[in-house]
């Protein structure tokens, strides 16, 4: 899944009018290590149109459950490192500002009627078949978004949609009959499959250290971080009636129940004491901090001592991350929150990654020595049998075969005959994702007749998407764009 993803992750990102709606009822991700200053601090200027950070965190947060959706609830962080997701949320949100750019430029707006039109449509704020008031007010509540939130993305979405109808992309007849055409050439084949796994490879432990040996720089240990660290205990303190309702009235929005309604002081109670217990030791720990920092800690608090790396951390990925950038001048960190409880850590030694010695890395140099000598057999098996083989003789074929290559997977297939119809060898090989080959040989062509019902829609999308591109492409370089964000 990930290798698909990662080869089509352009189209994800071209999606330049997402539905707002899609978020709500998503609910929100954390944004972690990527908050920036306050939500409403500027993160990039696209000609005339700021993104502010918070627009940042939802945009992600929204490309996260989309996500977290296609892997069926297995997408986490780490997999969001790897597609980017920082980046592409970013993405998203300068194609729209540049679109809002022209939306201004033609003097577009939208009125108050077309975004009440677009709110009846909205099938989540819907109660008894017709849009509710109090469901809208409830559904945004319950996502942390408030009217003025939604209602001003909603205004963008349906000044974007406005926009792109200012620019129709037409279709001709004879666009189709050239698609139809490309879709009913047919080729009848005769292929064999070839896979890695049928490959078998035997193992020399002398071979194996030559290849370690050659990119033995490749597997280093971790850099390792020695470390000391207070452990701030946990406190529980009695508070008056008086500081009760005090921290409730000025903080009184944070208290709502499940109806989205603010809660009596009664029933907030709990929470409110437990929201100040937490602010009493986010204070102790930010004393102790401080404490640790000028040698002066209490005979009575006794910092440990301990090690932490990639592969052995007893925290968190957060706090290894925040130690790393530590430097022996400024060895301390501010306290960090682990699950609850916080910790102040000083940074007393970094010692560096070196590289592995073999008997270290030879559970992670196996697999790919053997992997390696296993494309090396299977490309000599397919050099030698390309131009004599035999194997199974296939219907005619269309683009479109996909079911019809066993045992090849419908994606497989799909690669396959996409490659197959812009090769211009009778008999030749085609590689399948580093780990199949088919071997093939044109038996037979022709033009069939088939009329494909969907090839006009099939001509729109593909114009659209190329016209998007197109479109893209002349407003970056119409206006400027800033990013205040490093690394993004």
């Amino acid at each position: 899944m990930i290798t698909w993803m990662q080869r089509h992750k352009k189209w994800l990102i071209i999606t330049i009018w997402i539905s707002t709606i899609a978020f709500v009822g998503a609910g929100f991700v954390g944004w972690g290590q990527y908050s920036y200053g306050n939500k409403a601090g500027a993160v990039a200027k696209v000609g005339n149109v700021e993104i502010t950070n918070g627009e940042l965190q939802k945009t992600y947060s929204r490309l996260y459950a989309q996500y977290n959706q296609m892997f069926q609830g297995n997408f986490d962080e780490e997999k969001a490192k790897q597609f980017g997701l920082d980046k592409q949320a970013l993405q998203q949100l300068i194609q729209q500002a540049l679109l809002i750019n022209l939306a201004q430029s033609y003097d577009l707006i939208v009125s108050d009627e077309e975004m009440i039109e677009a709110l009846k449509q909205q099938k989540a704020f819907y109660k008894n078949g017709a849009f509710d008031k109090e469901t809208y007010k409830l559904v945004l509540s319950q996502n942390r978004l408030s009217i003025k939130e939604y209602e001003t993305e909603l205004r963008k979405e349906l000044l974007i949609q406005k926009t792109l109808k200012l620019l129709p992309v037409k279709t001709s007849k004879n666009e189709e009959n050239i698609l139809n055409t490309i879709f009913n050439i047919a080729d009848k084949i005769n292929y064999k499959v070839l896979a890695l796994d049928d490959i078998q490879v035997s193992v020399d432990n002398e071979a194996l250290k030559k290849f370690w040996q050659k990119q033995k720089n490749n597997f280093m240990n971790d850099v390792v971080y020695e470390v000391t660290f207070i452990k701030v205990a946990p406190v529980t303190k009695k508070f008056s009636d008086t500081e009760i309702a005090t921290y409730y009235k000025e903080n009184r929005t944070h208290f709502k129940g499940s109806d989205g309604k603010i809660l009596t002081l009664e029933a907030a109670k709990e929470k409110v004491l437990r929201e100040l217990n937490a602010k009493a030791m986010k204070d102790k720990a930010l004393r102790t901090y401080i404490a640790f920092k000028k040698n002066k800690l209490p005979d009575t608090v006794k910092p440990q001592s301990t090690q932490i790396s990639k592969s052995n951390n007893p925290f968190n990925e957060q706090t290894l991350d925040t130690i790393s950038k530590l430097a022996l001048t400024k060895p301390y960190t501010k306290p960090i929150n682990i699950n609850g409880t916080y910790y102040v850590f000083e940074l007393t030694k970094t010692i560096p990654a070196k590289p592995k010695s073999f008997e270290e890395a030879k559970a992670e140099i196996l697999p790919l020595y053997i992997t390696q000598k296993k494309k090396e057999k299977l490309m000599k098996l397919v050099n030698d049998s390309v131009n004599t083989f035999i194997g199974k003789t296939s219907d005619f074929l269309t683009v479109t075969s996909v079911d019809k290559l066993a045992p090849l997977s419908k994606q497989e297939a799909a690669d396959f005959l996409q490659k197959l119809f812009v090769s211009d060898k009778k008999r030749s090989y085609i590689g399948l994702n580093n780990e199949k080959v088919v071997l093939y040989n044109i038996l037979e062509q022709k033009l069939l007749t088939n009329k494909n019902n969907n090839v006009s829609d099939t001509v729109a999308k593909l114009k659209n998407t190329l016209f998007n591109e197109g479109l893209i492409k002349t407003l970056q370089n119409k206006y400027q764009t800033e990013i205040y964000i490093q690394g993004l």
